[in-house]
């Protein structure tokens, strides 16, 4: 996924736990909700972090078929239509107190 170069009609999801590749596919849209209300990334969106705790994530993929994922709690991170959900992170993490380096910390955390 990550040597693929840019189509920018498609997003390339990632869905990564510390210990395995959950899901890895092309993807039209992924949709949840957060504590601002229900979103949707689409290609060619903005970047964007986001948490989501106890909600679905759904994938639609590029084959039109619904995919859908529940974690406790992840990170989705949106840059250059590419999406990593980043699952099975620390639980002690207090939402209430994201800032952009807790952020980075629980990414680098999760992708190493």
């Amino acid at each position: 996924m990550d040597n693929q170069p840019p189509n920018n009609n498609i997003l390339q999801v990632k869905i990564v736990s510390p210990k395995a590749v959950i899901f890895e596919s092309q993807a039209l849209a992924v949709s949840s909700q957060n504590s601002a209300g229900k979103f949707d990334i689409l290609p060619e969106h903005a970047n964007f972090v986001t948490l989501v705790q106890q909600v679905p994530i759904i994938i639609k993929t590029a084959s039109k078929e619904n995919k859908t994922f529940q974690f406790s709690m992840a990170i989705i991170y949106n840059t250059a239509n590419r999406v990593h959900i980043y699952t099975d992170i620390q639980q002690s993490l207090n939402p209430t107190a994201i800032t952009p380096q807790a952020t980075a910390e629980a990414i680098a955390t999760t992708s190493a």
